[in-house]
């Protein structure tokens, strides 16, 4: 079986995020920041909902071949996200503000919304 192409791999991620994007505006949050880099840490969606920040990891799938998206978030994925959103944080002088870190999933074409999915600093 051929491999996919990484072309491939990123369309379809930006079209997971994209939507993730229109589901969060849809719920009243303002998207801040979309794939905002720290090094080689990256947070796909930093969105602000009243005086709440969200750092928002999406992850998707079509099938359940490899599992539920949201097993590809281990321990090393939260850990980077963490320290991602703590420079993002620092960076900005964000001060007054509560934070949190979400997990969206898209699966099998139903979007899944994991609110303060792990721990973040504030």
């Amino acid at each position: 079986m051929p491999s996919k192409k990484p072309e491939d791999t990123r369309h379809k991620g930006r079209s997971y995020e994209q939507q993730a994007e229109s589901y969060l505006i849809s719920k009243g949050y303002t998207i801040l920041e979309r794939n905002w880099q720290a090094s080689h840490k990256e947070i796909d969606l930093i969105a602000q909902k009243d005086d709440t920040i969200t750092f928002v990891e999406v992850k998707g799938a079509r099938s359940s071949k490899f599992g539920h998206p949201a097993e590809k978030v281990d321990r090393r994925k939260q850990m980077n996200l963490v320290a991602a959103a703590e420079r993002y944080i620092s960076e900005n002088g964000l001060h007054g503000y509560d934070f949190q870190i979400d997990l969206i999933t898209i699966f099998k074409g139903r979007l899944e919304h994991y609110p303060n999915a792990f721990e973040c600093a504030d």
